[in-house]
């Protein structure tokens, strides 16, 4: 009787009970889904319920103010999740999708071009800045101009590094003898033997992201790691003493390494790079005599306030930017060995940064991922060079943090990084950095 009441008001009988999944329920992602048939809805009339004639005839309507319709409810799929979802499914270690040439074909061909007069307008600017910083504190000759020179010139000594940087990588001319003029001037002012330095830059770049072969910031084996003494150690991966280290390493290189950058006998050195070295180690000797004549003339105290501090603020900056290219991203980037690693994959785990209003003084030295793979475009293109690859590059390139006036954001990344990338795997093509839990009690770390 109620089905004969419902069919004759125009409303689907009640379907019978089914013991199986009818094809209205569907599932997503194991979570069910319901969708109902919408009610068909009549004309309105001011009875909410009418019949047309008396009794149980056939023209029977429903009439109700707000029609009876049900909606097909929506699984929210937030966007962070997905996004998250996507993140996970990325793996920094595979292989990529493109290869080194289209990245070269993405940038604008006159980021190539090196022009000598724009490089040696830098290099004036910046040597100008120096001799007048320390003209203007040697006559101010107060204490609190001193320590605001000590920061101002450390930065520009390692701005003449930067310099002499592009000279050993030939990005500051295609004149290599004006390459090397300069680079031993801006080199040998700061300590730095250039040749020495060159060529095992240049194996830096030519193995980048190798376990064994590479030269700069590399991690060590547990072997290695687990060889160590403990004064070592400690000051390896004690901050601020690590990035002290960039002299230690000049005159004997990293732990499981031998050599030194001013012996021409070193095996970072083929046997036909022995003149170069010898005369970039005469330059550094001959700055080296220079500084000490200047203590028997204006005084050691004077002369540690005019050069031998902005040194060694220098040499932290140094290590704090080199170190920062290769280590510290939130998420763990690879290391490779054997058939896993390419100059392509290798160049892909470098990281740009930010530095704020440091980025000019420093020549955008920051901008090092396209730097990495591509070391010949002048420092002035490579910000427009790094754009142009993004699109290429997809989620191999890591946007950096965007920093304030100063890269003050970077010291919790370079203290979170010191404790927890200690040395990766002995065995393993593509390897990640693990702790020492023993370094600084239980270190607690998400999973490698």
């Amino acid at each position: 009787m109620a089905n004969l009441v419902l069919s004759e008001c125009g409303i689907r009988p009640l379907p019978r009970i089914y013991t199986t999944p009818r094809s209205n329920f569907v599932s997503n992602n194991n979570k069910p889904i319901f969708k109902f048939r919408p009610f068909t809805s009549y004309k309105t009339s001011s009875s909410p319920l009418a019949c047309s004639r008396d009794g149980f005839g056939k023209n029977w309507s429903l009439n109700v103010s707000v029609p009876l319709t049900t909606t097909t409810p929506i699984v929210d799929e937030s966007p962070l999740k997905e996004e998250e979802e996507e993140k996970q499914r990325f793996d920094p270690g595979a292989p990529p999708p493109f290869n080194l040439a289209d990245i070269r074909a993405a940038i604008p061909k006159h980021c190539w071009v090196k022009n000598p007069w724009k490089s040696m307008s830098y290099v004036l600017r910046d040597v100008a800045i120096v001799f007048a910083l320390a003209a203007g504190a040697a006559y101010l000759n107060n204490w609190i101009v001193w320590p605001l020179y000590w920061l101002a010139q450390g930065t520009m000594f390692w701005a003449l590094f930067v310099l002499g940087h592009d000279c050993g990588h030939g990005s500051f001319s295609n004149n290599p003898r004006l390459n090397n003029v300069v680079g031993h001037l801006l080199h040998s002012s700061i300590l730095v033997p250039y040749h020495g330095w060159r060529i095992s830059h240049r194996t830096h770049h030519q193995n980048h992201g190798h376990v064994e072969n590479d030269e700069s910031w590399h991690p060590m084996s547990e072997k290695i790691y687990q060889s160590l003494d403990k004064p070592t150690r400690f000051f390896r991966f004690t901050l601020p003493l690590v990035m002290l280290a960039y002299p230690f390493y000049l005159w004997a290189r990293s732990p499981g390494k031998k050599g030194s950058h001013y012996h021409p006998e070193s095996d970072l050195f083929l046997p036909k790079e022995k003149t170069d070295v010898l005369t970039s180690t005469a330059c550094w000797t001959a700055m080296a005599a220079l500084l000490i004549c200047l203590n028997f003339v204006v005084g050691p105290v004077q002369m540690l306030k005019l050069y031998g501090i902005p040194y060694w603020i220098n040499v932290m900056w140094l290590d704090f930017v080199t170190y920062l290219h290769h280590h510290g991203h939130e998420d763990k980037l690879p290391w490779y060995r054997g058939k896993e690693w390419s100059y392509l994959r290798g160049g892909l785990t470098t990281l740009d940064r930010d530095y704020g209003v440091i980025n000019n003084i420093h020549h955008d030295i920051g901008t090092h991922v396209i730097h990495h793979l591509f070391p010949q475009i002048p420092h002035y293109h490579l910000v427009e060079a790094t754009e142009a690859v993004k699109p290429v590059l997809g989620k191999y390139y890591r946007e950096p943090d965007k920093s304030g006036p100063l890269p003050l954001h970077l010291l919790g990344i370079l203290a979170k990084s010191i404790k927890e990338d200690h040395y990766v795997s002995d065995e393993g093509d593509v390897v990640y950095y693990k702790a020492d839990p023993n370094m600084y009690g239980e270190i607690k770390v998400g999973a490698d």
